[in-house]
């Protein structure tokens, strides 16, 4: 004989869990959630960064906060949106390693946009862990300034890619630097990589981003930059 009420108990169960892969279901959500993972964002800097109208980018974030993804608050005159918890940057990596594991076409089509990324030898978060004493190393972070502000790896610098031109001088040839962004899809590191070798720097990247450093449980901080 069914047990009816527990089949309408998996039914409901099951329904709550697929909210969230409803929620995921969409390139653009996915791409918040992961400019969310380096810190706190408005509507009009998400919309931005994203290259979605304003409109667009908060009907994308309504779908992500009513399946608990994402909190908002006030600020001011504007509404500032962040990860709802720790576990919703775990979700989406998850789902990168998978994609990562089973779809062939995700190599190919990294490849085509990055080129080859083992010249020079990427630096793992063990490796830098390990070299991070050695003050011949520079941890330079290449993400924007309001990214590092929200947070970084102890001991990091602030580099926007933007600004390695006019901060060349105070970067000495006799130091090694290691760069890193927002995490291993993002262009920032290897262009900051490409640009310090291109003017006589020893450098190379971090594999992972920020938000896997953190993950880790590893030392952060939280401030500006200061010059």
């Amino acid at each position: 004989m069914k047990d009816v009420g527990h089949r309408q108990f998996k039914d409901r169960l099951y329904g709550q869990f697929a909210l969230i892969g409803k929620a995921l279901a969409s390139p653009h959500r996915l791409e918040l959630l992961e400019l969310l993972a380096q810190g706190p964002r408005t509507v009009e800097l998400l919309s931005k960064e994203s290259e979605l109208s304003i409109a667009n980018a908060s009907q994308h974030l309504q779908v992500l906060r009513q399946a608990g993804l994402v909190d908002s608050r006030k600020q001011g005159l504007f509404v500032e949106y962040r990860l709802a918890g720790p576990e919703i940057f775990e979700l989406c990596r998850a789902l990168r390693i998978v994609a990562e594991n089973r779809h062939a076409e995700l190599e190919s089509l990294v490849r085509e946009h990055f080129g080859d990324r083992s010249d020079p030898e990427p630096v793992s978060m063990g490796e830098l862990i390990e070299r991070a004493r050695d003050k011949r190393i520079v941890i330079l972070d290449a993400r924007p300034a309001g990214e590092f502000a929200a947070g970084h790896i102890a001991g990091a610098i602030s580099v926007p890619v933007e600004r390695l031109q006019q901060r060349l001088r105070k970067l000495p040839k006799r130091r090694e630097y290691v760069a890193y962004c927002r995490g291993p899809y993002c262009i920032y590191a290897d262009r900051a990589v490409e640009f310090l070798r291109t003017h006589g720097r020893r450098a190379r990247r971090m594999l992972e981003g920020f938000p896997e450093w953190k993950a880790a449980g590893l030392p952060v901080e939280i401030g500006s930059a200061k010059d």
